[in-house]
């Protein structure tokens, strides 16, 4: 069975002040890196556990893929896979 993949809002505009970054330089890099970007989430549909636990976190259902320099952060429940946050990996990122 597949699992849902739910972006939060705050995903939603790490995505947008990502693509806004980009896009300064480039808009069709910006928009070629978002679809990229997101595209790397599908596999969490029927491979939700691929990503590695969240060292700052410790707790199995909280995990990240990296896409280039980003950590895509998502949490696992039930079928549902909740894409959290997008953060860059040179960010010192700690939970709220």
């Amino acid at each position: 069975m597949k699992n849902k993949i739910i972006w939060s809002p705050s995903a939603l505009d790490d995505i947008r002040k990502i693509f806004e970054y980009i896009a300064k330089d480039s808009p069709d890099r910006g928009a070629l890196f978002i679809e990229r970007l997101i595209e790397a989430t599908n596999k969490l549909e029927s491979f939700p556990n691929t990503g590695r636990i969240i060292s700052e976190i410790n707790q199995q259902n909280c995990r990240e893929i990296i896409y280039g320099s980003y950590r895509i952060m998502y949490e696992i429940s039930k079928n549902i896979v909740k894409i959290t946050s997008i953060v860059h990996a040179a960010q010192d990122w700690k939970p709220k």
